[in-house]
């Protein structure tokens, strides 16, 4: 079977599955829902401050205690949410520059754990 131009190793897929997670440094930005996942319990939202790799859109996952049903867009919360940051190795960062283009030098997981409105936009 021949590869594909666009397939990545083996060797770069495994170290970015197997990425060991740090301790979870929690964070607080405001921002808004963009989006509701209901399977997968996650939901993407806009920040108005970037987080430590630059981004101001992140997908978050919900923790057991928030409710997605009580999730509305276009309404500016406060979010606090864990940042999980699992660098990754000098190789693999290397290989994604060079061959992918890609500048990504760790891999980050974020965690809602708690939510609350700071402006619903009624006047």
């Amino acid at each position: 079977m021949a590869k594909k131009k666009d397939d990545i190793p083996e060797w770069v897929t495994d170290e970015i599955k197997n990425a060991k997670f740090g301790k979870p440094e929690q964070l607080t930005r405001n921002g808004y829902v963009l989006e509701v996942y209901d399977k997968d319990n996650k939901i993407d939202a806009q920040f108005y401050d970037a987080v430590e790799d630059g981004r101001t859109i992140v997908t978050l996952d919900l923790s057991k205690k928030i409710k997605m049903n009580e999730l509305e867009k276009g309404v500016v919360y406060e979010f606090k949410f864990d940042s999980l940051k699992a660098p990754l190795d000098k190789k693999v960062i290397e290989y994604l520059k060079t061959e992918k283009d890609l500048v990504m030098d760790a891999i980050y997981q974020f965690e809602l754990t708690e939510i609350t409105i700071v402006d619903d936009g009624s006047r």
